[in-house]
């Protein structure tokens, strides 16, 4: 009988490219929306007209008003948006592999907390008080200090272990947005209120000048995760096993802690705390394509990217002419999905389906991972789970009429 269970992920195969050029067209078509929206609508031809006049150097053919509503305001903004959101699903994944853990994002592991306590600090004590320090400059420093403090304390006996990982990460989130709360009081009453709207995140007031900073950023740490797709797939199997495969563990893991705070950094120093981002958009990438990095990362990557720049339209238009700030909107969505992925998880769904073929001889896909047997096991050297291949260990309880499931015969 043919088998009839269903597939983990919507799309495999040569399907994902064609996901990820209908992502490309998605993003530039809501862009474009986007930038034609806002207190004064524009048409979607003036738009391409202001466009293609800069890209021409035929500055002066077109009206000098829409020329700077659409290039100097709006288009410097949602590209902003588009890096932030790309920024933040990229940092979501690379640590969700860290810790093997879909409710890991930037907030959890108290990376996003410290970045806004080293922001808030240059506003409160300016540049000169932190050693010269910008925005962004501080807001690394502190998301770094936090990201350190974190893995000193979520370390055993010379290893990082992903329980005490999530924990200290809590706590010490927690210690500096208690912080931020102290330096806040210390502000002048009159920047406070601009203050706090940036802390709920916020992309009011973005130039040119604050887009390449958070573009070159992101541009390297996706390239550089890209490359280790192979080893994250490899990681995600456990310690023992990625290290049996030669993978340098604790090395890529420090790693991967280091580019998760530098995205969510300077993410933070442009765009304030913009929250569940990182946790919503890795997790729908591996729902659509599965948990192959290589289709994760660019996925995630665009998915995020459409995903924030809707969320900024919706921000500057659903009380026009006021703004409100983009926290609000991602909350309002991220709250009722992480309690969905909760109880998912709970019912023994998230993470552990499969497909019967990728389970053992004599077992089926099972619904409660902790009742059944994750396969293949965590210490396993199998030659078959070579970093090249997407490697997951799979949730597999005994098939009727089989005592318990057994692996496959060498060839």
């Amino acid at each position: 009988m043919a088998d009839r269970t269903a597939r983990p992920h919507l799309v495999s195969g040569p399907a994902t490219g064609v996901l990820i050029a209908g992502l490309a067209v998605a993003l530039l078509v809501v862009s474009l929306v986007a930038i034609s929206i806002g207190s004064v609508t524009l048409p979607v031809g003036a738009v391409w007209q202001v466009i293609g006049a800069h890209l021409t150097g035929r500055v002066d053919s077109v009206d000098p008003l829409r020329e700077q509503v659409v290039w100097d305001i709006r288009r410097p903004r949602v590209l902003l948006a588009a890096v932030v959101g790309a920024g933040l699903s990229v940092a979501g994944v690379a640590l969700q592999a860290l810790v093997r853990n879909p409710l890991a994002d930037p907030y959890v592991l108290g990376v996003s907390s410290g970045a806004s306590l080293g922001a808030v600090l240059v506003a409160a004590l300016g540049t000169t008080a932190l050693g010269g320090l910008g925005t962004a400059g501080a807001a690394f420093t502190t998301s770094l200090l936090s990201v350190l403090v974190v893995y000193l304390l979520a370390q055993r006996a010379g290893r990082l272990l992903d329980s005490r990982l999530v924990l200290a990460g809590v706590a010490v989130g927690y210690l500096c947005s208690a912080a931020t709360s102290y330096v806040q009081l210390q502000i002048d009453p009159s920047e406070l209120q601009r203050l706090m709207f940036w802390l709920m995140g916020s992309l009011a007031g973005g130039t040119w000048h604050d887009l390449g900073i958070p573009a070159a950023v992101m541009s390297v740490c996706v390239t550089y995760l890209l490359l280790q797709a192979r080893n994250l797939n490899a990681l995600t199997t456990g310690d023992d096993a990625a290290a049996g495969l030669g993978v340098p563990v604790q090395a890529l893991r420090i790693i991967l802690l280091i580019v998760g705070s530098l995205l969510t950094a300077t993410v933070v120093s442009v765009a304030g705390g913009i929250a569940f981002i990182g946790l919503m958009v890795p997790h729908m990438t591996r729902f659509i394509v599965g948990g192959d990095h290589r289709r994760v990362l660019p996925v995630a990557l665009l998915l995020g990217a459409v995903f924030l720049v809707l969320v900024d339209l919706a921000s500057r238009t659903v009380d026009r002419p006021d703004e409100l700030p983009i926290g609000i909107f991602t909350t309002a969505l991220g709250v009722p999905f992480f309690l969905w992925l909760l109880r998912r998880r709970a019912g023994g769904n998230a993470w552990c389906g499969s497909r019967s073929q990728d389970c053992p001889r004599g077992s089926t896909p099972a619904r409660s991972c902790p009742t059944s047997t994750w396969w293949p096991p965590a210490a396993s050297s199998s030659p078959s789970l070579a970093p090249t291949a997407a490697v997951s260990r799979r949730c597999c309880a005994p098939s009727t009429g089989h005592s318990a499931p057994r692996p496959e015969p060498s060839a």
